[in-house]
């Protein structure tokens, strides 16, 4: 499978926001945002208009890079959500983050996505007690996530899962700090979710 190797803050750069792709470094005044908050590139700070069509691709490439996936992948994902019954951008969000590296992201296990399913692929994981390697798993409601015995002495989680507690957890995942395991509750409302995607605009790029 092909790997992006260039530097991950281009990408926050291109699409004009934190993607949080970095960890830690995305909460300090090193992000590459705070530095520089235009595109990459000599062009970078020539301002043009975008066509609709423009609009939507960056957004769906954004939404992309937020979770790590490539086109493939996101298609794939999207033609499932668009066959579940109700609205096709809300499905998509819910699918996107069920999926077993987000919910390690989002309890704490790793510092980013990636290092998420860096985790995931070795064998770091159990979910409701079964080693899972697959980073596309999708976690069900109810599921039970939590590191394990043998992984639970890596700095990196102990750091990653302290600056998650201080940051605070979702509400729809709760979080045991201490016996590095988490619950997922329930998929989260859109309410939930950053303003700051705009899935319909997805929809509309797929649909034409």
């Amino acid at each position: 499978m092909a790997r992006y190797l260039d530097s991950k803050c281009k990408l926050c750069r291109r699409e004009g926001e934190k993607l949080f792709l970095k960890g830690e470094k995305c909460f300090t005044d090193k992000c590459a945002i705070e530095r520089r908050s235009y595109p990459p590139g000599q062009h970078g700070q020539k301002k043009g208009r975008l066509s609709d069509y423009g609009v939507q691709l960056r957004e769906k490439q954004k939404i992309r890079r937020i979770y790590g996936l490539f086109e493939k992948q996101f298609r794939i994902i999207y033609r499932h959500a668009d066959r579940q019954r109700g609205v096709t951008g809300d499905n998509l969000l819910q699918m996107l983050e069920s999926r077993l590296d987000n919910i390690v992201y989002l309890m704490g296990f790793g510092s980013s996505r990636a290092e998420s399913r860096q985790i995931i692929r070795h064998n770091s994981i159990l979910v409701n007690g079964k080693r899972v390697n697959i980073p596309s798993y999708i976690v069900t409601p109810g599921d039970t996530i939590e590191v394990d015995q043998k992984s639970r002495e890596q700095l990196r989680i102990k750091s990653s899962l302290q600056s998650a507690d201080n940051r605070g957890f979702p509400s729809w995942i709760e979080v045991d700090v201490k016996a590095m395991k988490g619950t997922y509750k329930n998929k989260p409302d859109r309410a939930d979710l950053p303003a700051t995607i705009n899935e319909s605009l997805v929809v509309e790029l797929y649909s034409k």
